[in-house]
């Protein structure tokens, strides 16, 4: 079983982001972790938990470097007897939050990974997505965080932005791999609805020849590729997880947890969820969602997609790719190669 936490505090909105996340209303965050403690504590028993069987933890937000160690010890607390011995414990991290003794005192409850978002190493770029740190921020945070003693290090970089040119990319991979890293994330940037972008679909500028490019020179370091967006010497227990479709605790407002073919949904409003943190929407899955999620899920990542879960002309049809090399056939399970077909191929097989 995994375990999210959604901090929803951010000391600054990007342009890009449209996660459930707040600027102003800091002086709700000990309300809003008490909250999470009650939550938490129905969801051990809903989730039936037993001693030890929590396989990862995974602080993410919003800005979970916003909120003090203090503030998260009442929550360890009530969840070390849950957490496996060596558990994966990941929290998100801003650069400009994540000071020396925050990483310190975070380290100390138990966390063992820190995944800082950096997004780029260039201060135009930087501001024009509105963030809140500098270069020399995220460096200084990285080698802070090694200092301390973290020896799982991420770091996020966006890609196809207005602007973006391969000298500048490569800039920032450069930058990223010389500091203590065994794990990166780079995303493309999409405009979402709600966001400052949303009036300007312009700022995203993704073209397939400078994926392909970025992806092999991050792989030229000999970080492996094993999810659309991911890529490490440590792959992620938590992100594996998901793709494995295992069950997961979703604690926090805005947060969504699974349980066999139940999906529950915490509300996002920060207030709400205060006055109530036991209300939470419920959504049925039949086996059908299942079935077509596994699919769409297995062949974005290196889990892959199990051969008996398809239909006798998805068979078929995952043959015929094999045949292509479009996909592989290993121990009874079908391999993308190439992630950024996933979709295709998924829709190819279901359609």
């Amino acid at each position: 079983m995994l375990l999210y936490i959604h901090i929803p505090f951010c000391d600054s909105k990007c342009s890009y982001c449209a996660f459930n996340s707040y600027v102003d209303k800091f002086h709700l965050k000990e309300e809003y972790m008490q909250a999470l403690l009650a939550q938490l504590s129905y969801e051990l028993k809903r989730f039936s938990t037993t001693k030890e069987s929590i396989e990862t933890l995974f602080i993410g937000g919003g800005t979970p470097s916003t909120v003090a160690p203090s503030l998260y010890a009442p929550i360890f607390e009530l969840l070390r007897p849950y957490l496996k011995k060596d558990a994966e414990i990941t929290s998100e991290a801003n650069p400009n939050s994540a000071t020396y003794e925050w990483l310190e005192g975070m380290k100390k409850l138990g966390v063992n990974r820190i995944s800082f978002g950096v997004q780029s190493f260039n201060k135009d770029k930087l501001k024009l997505l509105n963030r809140a740190h500098t270069p020399e921020m995220a460096k200084e945070a990285l080698l802070n965080a090694e200092k301390i003693g973290y020896e799982n290090l991420s770091l996020d970089l966006i890609y196809a932005t207005l602007g973006d040119t391969k000298e500048l990319l490569q800039k920032d991979i450069e930058t990223a791999f010389s500091l203590p890293i065994n794990h990166l994330s780079a995303y493309a940037l999409t405009i979402e609805e709600g966001t400052a972008f949303q009036a300007r679909p312009e700022m995203s500028s993704e073209q397939l020849e400078i994926t392909q490019w970025i992806f092999a020179q991050i792989q030229k370091q000999n970080f492996t590729q094993y999810e659309i967006s991911n890529f490490g010497t440590y792959h992620s227990e938590h992100n594996l997880g998901y793709w494995k479709y295992k069950d997961y605790i979703g604690a926090g407002a805005g947060a969504v947890g699974k349980l066999g073919t139940k999906r529950y949904y915490p509300t996002p409003s920060i207030e709400a969820y205060i006055q109530n943190p036991l209300s939470i929407n419920e959504e049925s899955l039949t086996q059908e969602d299942i079935r077509l999620e596994k699919i769409f899920l297995g062949f974005r990542s290196c889990v892959g997609v199990q051969k008996e879960i398809l239909t006798d002309e998805e068979k078929n049809r995952a043959s015929l790719l094999v045949q292509e090399k479009k996909l592989l056939l290993k121990n009874a399970t079908f391999f993308n190669p190439d992630y950024l077909l996933a979709d295709e191929i998924a829709l190819y097989l279901t359609s």
